[in-house]
C-alpha cells in the first residue's frame, strides 16, 4: 500500500520505467519497501523450519493487513472484502495445521547456482514487459516479479546460514539479494503501468503457488499424515482469500478517490444544477 501511494505522489503512475529515479524522493515508498525487508527476515527465519507452502501463504495474505488498515484509515471495505479475509484466514489455518515442521533437503553446489542466474529469464521478461501496452505489461511484469520473490522464497528455505566471511558467497545469499532487488523493481513496474489489484493478484498467486510446488517436489516440504485434503483446501482458500482481499481493498480505495473528486472545489456532481450566481460569476 505504501509503494502504490508513493508512485501516485511521485505522480509516475502510467509513465514509463526511467520516471521510478522520481521515487528517490519518495519516504512513503522506501518505507513500503523497509517494511519488506523486515518481513522477509522474519519470513527468512521461519523457513528454516516451516514449508514453503505455509509461509508463502501467509506472506501472501499479507494483503489481508493492508486490508485492514485501510479500513482503520477510513477507507470502508464491502462486506465481501471483510468474507474474503476470512476466508483467507480459514485457508491459513488450515494449512498451519497440515504443515509438518522439517528443515528443507540441501541443494546440490550446481543446482544451488541456478537460483540466482534466475534473474536473467526474470530480467527478461521485465523487459518484454516494459514494451508492450498497459494491458498487457502489467500481468507480465507482476508474474515476473511472482517469480522473482518465488526465488527469493526457494533461496531462502535452503540457505545456509554464515558463520564466516567467506560463506557469504554462497548462492543462496546472491540470489536472494539479485532477485530480491530485480523483483521489487518489476512489481513497481507493474504498479506504475497498472491498477495494485490486478498486479497484487497475480504477484501474490505465483509467489504462493510456485515455491509451494518447487518445496513439496523437491525440497522435502511435507504434509502431516491425514492432512493432504486439509493442505489443499487451506491453499485454495488462502488463495482466493488474498485475491478478493486485494480486490475489495483497492476498489474500496477507487471508491473514495472518486467521492473525493466529486467533492473537490469545482468540481461538478452528475445532475445537480448549477446555481445563477455560479454562473454569473464565471460569466
Amino acid at each position: 500500500m505504501l509503494e502504490s501511494i508513493g508512485i501516485k505522489r511521485a505522480g509516475i503512475f502510467g509513465g514509463s520505467s526511467l520516471d521510478l529515479v522520481h521515487l528517490r524522493r519518495q519516504h512513503l515508498y522506501f518505507l513500503g519497501l523497509c517494511a519488506d525487508l523486515t518481513g522477509f527476515v522474519l519470513a527468512a527465519a521461519a523457513l528454516h523450519l516451516l514449508p514453503l507452502f505455509l509461509v508463502q501463504s501467509v506472506i501472501a495474505f499479507s494483503v489481508g493487513v493492508t486490508a485492514v488498515i485501510s479500513a482503520l484509515l477510513g477507507i470502508r471495505l464491502a462486506g465481501l472484502g471483510w468474507i474474503a479475509l476470512a476466508v483467507g484466514a480459514g485457508g491459513l489455518v488450515l494449512l498451519g495445521l497440515s504443515a509438518e515442521p522439517t528443515p528443507a533437503h540441501t541443494l546440490p553446489t550446481g543446482w544451488g547456482w541456478t537460483l540466482p542466474l534466475a534473474a536473467v529469464p526474470v530480467a527478461a521478461l521485465g523487459y518484454l514487459g516494459r514494451k508492450m501496452p498497459p494491458r498487457v505489461a502489467t500481468p507480465l511484469l507482476a508474474f515476473a516479479a511472482g517469480i522473482g520473490f518465488s526465488v527469493v522464497g526457494i533461496a531462502a528455505r535452503t540457505l545456509h546460514v554464515p558463520h564466516s566471511p567467506g560463506q557469504l558467497l554462497q548462492p543462496g545469499l546472491l540470489a536472494i539479494a539479485v532477485n530480491g532487488a530485480l523483483a521489487a523493481t518489476l512489481f513497481a513496474m507493474a504498479l506504475q503501468r497498472g491498477g495494485a489489484t490486478a498486479a497484487t493478484a497475480i504477484m501474490f498467486t505465483t509467489t504462493m503457488t510456485v515455491p509451494s510446488l518447487i518445496g513439496l517436489l523437491y525440497l522435502g516440504d511435507q504434509v502431516r499424515t491425514g492432512f493432504a485434503a486439509a493442505a489443499v483446501l487451506g491453499f485454495a482458500l488462502a488463495v482466493a482469500g488474498a485475491i478478493g482481499a486485494a480486490y475489495f481493498a483497492s476498489d474500496a480505495q477507487r471508491s473514495r478517490a472518486s467521492v473525493t473528486a466529486g467533492e473537490s472545489p469545482g468540481a461538478t456532481r452528475r445532475g445537480a444544477k448549477v446555481p445563477q450566481d455560479a454562473t454569473s460569476a464565471r460569466d
